[in-house]
């Protein structure tokens, strides 16, 4: 059975610009702490028509906060204690495979973890039994579809697979570790898809990954990677990520809550 639009707001993880949304009303902002410290920024809330969302900036504002120092317990805490059962993160990754360049959206299936060191679970410490949970498929099966069903419906160009490869950053990748990965069967690499993704799996929550491809992967392309690079393509593909966004949120809030999720 589904829950009403209003009894469950939409998480949306990424940068802050992402609370630019058109017909998006900001409701209020929040600062919250959880039993594993506070999240990167201020919860802020609001409605996208009928649906609200919580916004939540992975980096902070301004963006501060490298990828592996994180606070990803408390992040996904945060959204959870704020009502959010269903969470879209929003990555900036690079293009392995060939189809995916620049400015490309990728929605992908599935990930492969080369992070290490980082706080990855919420089980840990005294407990009472030990925990596994099932992490077969570590992006929401009914979520992906609606996600793709936004992009076709806009006509959008974009990738509706992928195998995200999350590494521990800040530093980009060598040219040899990207083959690596290639030959591993990975087709983006980006640094912040772990642990969130299995953290909010530990909640009992939905989760998605919607991907904006900012630059090819190293040794993909016969130039360096610079910043200006990326800023480039984030401008020209925000528009398709927030598009996606808006148009898949209504659904993506009817969702039914996981049984796992209290």
């Amino acid at each position: 059975m589904t829950q009403s639009a209003s009894s469950h707001p939409v998480g949306i993880i990424g940068g802050t610009g992402l609370t630019s949304l058109s017909e998006l009303t900001i409701v209020g902002e929040e600062s919250v702490s959880t039993a594993w410290g506070e999240p990167s920024d201020k919860l802020v809330h609001g409605r996208l028509g009928d649906q609200a969302v919580v916004f939540l900036a992975r980096h902070g504002n301004p963006h501060r906060i490298p990828p592996h120092q994180v606070n990803y317990r408390a992040n996904l805490q945060a959204l959870y204690n704020a009502g959010a059962r269903t969470v879209v993160g929003v990555n900036a990754v690079g293009g392995i495979h060939h189809q995916m360049g620049p400015a490309h959206v990728v929605i992908p299936h599935q990930l492969i973890d080369y992070t290490w060191g980082r706080a990855s679970t919420f089980f840990e410490g005294d407990l009472e039994h030990v925990t596994h949970i099932d992490f077969t498929h570590p992006y929401d099966l009914a979520g992906r579809e609606l996600l793709i069903a936004a992009a076709c419906e806009l006509q959008l160009g974009f990738s509706d697979f992928g195998v995200y490869g999350a590494t521990q950053g800040p530093r980009l990748e060598t040219a040899a570790e990207i083959a690596r990965m290639e030959r591993d069967g990975c087709d983006l690499v980006g640094m912040t898809g772990m642990p969130e993704a299995v953290l909010a799996a530990e909640l009992g929550m939905r989760y998605l990954c919607l991907g904006l491809v900012v630059n090819w992967a190293a040794g993909k392309s016969d130039h360096i990677i610079t910043m200006a690079e990326i800023d480039e393509a984030i401008e020209q593909g925000m528009t398709g990520i927030k598009r996606i966004l808006e148009r898949s949120m209504a659904g993506l809030g009817q969702l039914s809550p996981l049984p796992t999720s209290s």
